[in-house]
């Protein structure tokens, strides 16, 4: 389904006209589709039949407490890598027993914090992670649940910035040196071996570095179970990717590759054969496939351009408000709010007021001849935007409002200078 359409050569929210929208809250602002976040949500629990499972929301995608009461109340816990995600986590009502606790590097201060709240599980990144929370676990007079995340040594084929999986990346403890580690971590008096993690990267747009990764997690299970270790976990990290093309029903204005990801049901009709019959609970940990394409970011032309190579179309928004163009080259499609049939084409360069001439939303875009005042909607705007947006320029955060059929509400106002200082 897609919750942003066209009616009336004006571009909606679910029953909401955006244009009405950015009147009410001004630009920019993040816009969401409540309907979007509870129909992909229901497409994973469809995926996994009747394969005991836990779907655990990766909240570096989208952490808005609004949003994470909406996952929380349809079911999903939340993958966490700071003590301030897990605060936020538990304040919008995720029960502690659906959290795991991932990162390479989680401080002291964060392990005794999420101890003491009763988490599901560490995701343990490194034998002396394992080797800190036995003695923090022994010192609280506790038992730390874990489990262990394992590298496969597996190519995503994602950007390599969000490619995780590989020997050369940080995470995780190497596939072929790691039952050693839960040899160790069985004999911890401290620790509770729960499980097996692994999270090979994001943007994912093929089931075959699943399926190769949930086949080397099936090994390792299979000789840890020979040893008398027997995980009750599996956790196969997150990583689909979604369509960052086909958002809504208008075609876009340049001819461009579409590579589809798998659906949640391909997905798991590959991994689920390898891995259902070892008698473990499955935990996926999604967060760009919830929330990415049920967001917008909304901006208004401040000023048209020319030079001797380019037009520009300067927006009010920058790379502080969506940095994956700049950080990543990721594509975005930008819309105008109020179409205009007959208006004619040009290529512009869509960017922002940063004093960076790396901030820039589109490169050489075939896009409407838009001009000073026109209302513009950045697609895919519901993962990994304000997550990683920046008061950067001294740029107050942008608001979140968050769209309900026919309503809508700010769930975070635009911060004030004020604020700031």
């Amino acid at each position: 389904m897609n919750s942003f359409y066209y009616q009336g050569n004006r571009l909606f929210a679910e029953k909401v006209s955006l244009e009405y929208v950015a009147s009410k809250v001004g630009t920019p602002a993040y816009v969401y589709s409540k309907a979007h976040f509870v129909d992909r949500f229901l497409k994973i629990e469809e995926a996994f039949g009747h394969q005991p499972h836990g779907v655990c929301l990766a909240m570096k995608a989208n952490n808005n407490p609004a949003v994470l009461r909406l996952f929380a109340e349809l079911g999903a816990g939340a993958d966490v890598v700071s003590r301030g995600e897990l605060t936020m986590a538990l304040k919008a009502g995720m029960a502690p027993q659906k959290i795991v606790f991932a990162g390479v590097g989680k401080r002291d201060d964060e392990i005794a914090f999420a101890l003491g709240k009763d988490i599901l599980a560490f995701n343990v990144e490194s034998e002396q992670e394992l080797e800190v929370i036995n003695r923090i676990a022994l010192q609280m007079k506790r038992k730390a649940p874990v489990n262990i995340r394992v590298n496969p040594d597996i190519n995503s084929r994602s950007h390599p910035y969000i490619s995780t999986g590989m020997s050369k990346n940080k995470f995780g403890i190497a596939i072929g040196k790691s039952e050693k580690v839960f040899e160790k971590a069985a004999a911890l008096p401290g620790i509770r071996l729960l499980g097996v993690h692994s999270h090979i990267g994001s943007q994912i747009l093929s089931v075959n570095p699943f399926v190769e990764s949930a086949r080397s997690l099936r090994r390792l299970v299979l000789n840890l179970q020979k040893k008398g270790i027997r995980p009750e976990l599996i956790d196969i990290g997150g990583g689909l990717g979604v369509d960052y093309i086909q958002v809504i029903d208008e075609p876009p204005y340049e001819a461009i590759e579409i590579e589809m990801p798998p659906t949640p049901k391909e997905l798991m009709q590959t991994v689920l054969p390898v891995l259902g019959d070892l008698g473990c609970r499955i935990i996926f940990e999604p967060g760009r496939f919830l929330t990415a394409n049920g967001g917008v970011l909304l901006t208004r032309v401040l000023y048209r351009k020319e030079t001797e190579q380019k037009k520009f179309a300067i927006v009010d928004a920058g790379m502080n408000d969506l940095i994956r163009p700049s950080l990543y080259g990721a594509y975005h499609r930008i819309v105008p709010v109020q179409k205009n049939p007959a208006q004619k084409r040009t290529t512009l360069d869509v960017v922002g007021p940063i004093c960076e001439s790396g901030d820039f939303f589109a490169k050489d875009r075939p896009l409407p001849d838009i001009q000073r005042g026109d209302l513009l909607a950045v697609l895919s705007a519901g993962a990994y935007a304000y997550t990683l947006a920046s008061v950067y320029n001294g740029r107050p955060r942008a608001p979140e409002v968050l769209v309900d059929a026919g309503s809508f509400s700010v769930v975070r106002a635009r911060e004030k200078t004020e604020d700031l200082v």
